[in-house]
């Protein structure tokens, strides 16, 4: 009972952090442009992500644009787009696992095989939280390393955007979830059964009367 409550536990983490790491990758919110120095004009701000750069007015207007080419973009862009992406697709099979692991399902008939499929459905969510933990780091590091660099213009220094932080948060989910699920055992053997002897009747004895062929019990 408690193993199962830690898999659905172990489950509900690990999707919902799936989800936001998708989330994380899609918004282009990872650099956001700071405004320090002689970079006070307030009227826009830059958004940049994996895919596209945008551009909101004080108005509200948004517009945005993808990237022309992958090739023009930064080393620590290119590895966070895979990344991610990779990230996203280890976090569904380990769902696929999972799911069909779980001891409230019947995809597989043997508990130990099942109790295996749910750790390794655990251990793909543990790589995808390490695969999305990696990007994340290495943009934040980056965006704080040009922050704080005298030769960088205060137009072209970025800050952190909502969407690592939102990574870090699937991150951790991913890595709680998986680690529930990597902790399923199967379910105690039930104890073998032995057929029980009794022991004679003391005091009782059979005797056969051979003139009529007969049992008599004294």
């Amino acid at each position: 009972m408690i193993s199962g409550c830690l898999e659905i536990l172990g489950l509900a983490l690990s999707v919902a952090g799936t989800l936001l790491a998708m989330v994380a990758c899609g918004l282009p919110m990872w650099k956001v442009s700071a405004h320090i120095d002689s970079n006070i004009v307030v009227a826009q701000t830059i958004w940049e992500g994996l895919w596209m750069t945008c551009v909101t007015q004080s108005t509200g207007q948004i517009q945005c644009k993808l990237y022309d080419s992958v090739l023009s973009l930064s080393a620590e862009l290119q590895t966070a787009r895979a990344l991610t992406v990779v990230a996203a697709v280890t976090g569904v099979l380990g769902l696929a696992l999972a799911v069909a692991g779980a001891q409230c399902t019947n995809c597989i008939r043997r508990e130990a095989l099942k109790a295996r499929v749910v750790n390794a459905g655990g251990a793909a969510y543990v790589l995808s939280a390490v695969l999305v933990m990696v990007p994340l780091s290495w943009v934040a590091h980056g965006i704080i390393s040009d922050f704080r660099s005298a030769d960088v213009r205060a137009s072209s220094k970025r800050e952190i955007g909502a969407s690592i932080y939102v990574g870090w948060a699937a991150a951790a989910l991913l890595l709680a979830g998986g680690a529930l699920l990597c902790c399923s055992c199967p379910p105690p053997a039930a104890s073998a059964s032995y057929p029980v002897k009794c022991p004679p009747a003391s005091g009782k004895s059979v005797a056969l009367n051979g003139e009529y062929g007969k049992k008599n019990y004294v």
